[in-house]
């Protein structure tokens, strides 16, 4: 099996039982928005802390 298809099998069966498919699609879009993230990070592509606590007072004005 491929690697991608083993973590999601994992991850379904770590998830409560009565999980809806709606839950199992949430976890899923987290899960992947979160490995993208770390991989932009990976590759250099975060945004500084001090950038974001600039923007972070724009919005919070």
């Amino acid at each position: 099996m491929s690697q991608v298809k083993d973590a999601v099998i994992e991850m379904i069966k770590e998830m409560p039982d009565d999980s809806s498919l709606t839950d199992i699609m949430a976890e899923l879009y987290f899960r992947q928005k979160v490995d993208r993230g770390l991989k932009e990070l990976d590759e250099g592509k975060g945004v500084p802390h001090k950038a974001v606590r600039e923007r972070m007072k724009k919005w919070l004005k």
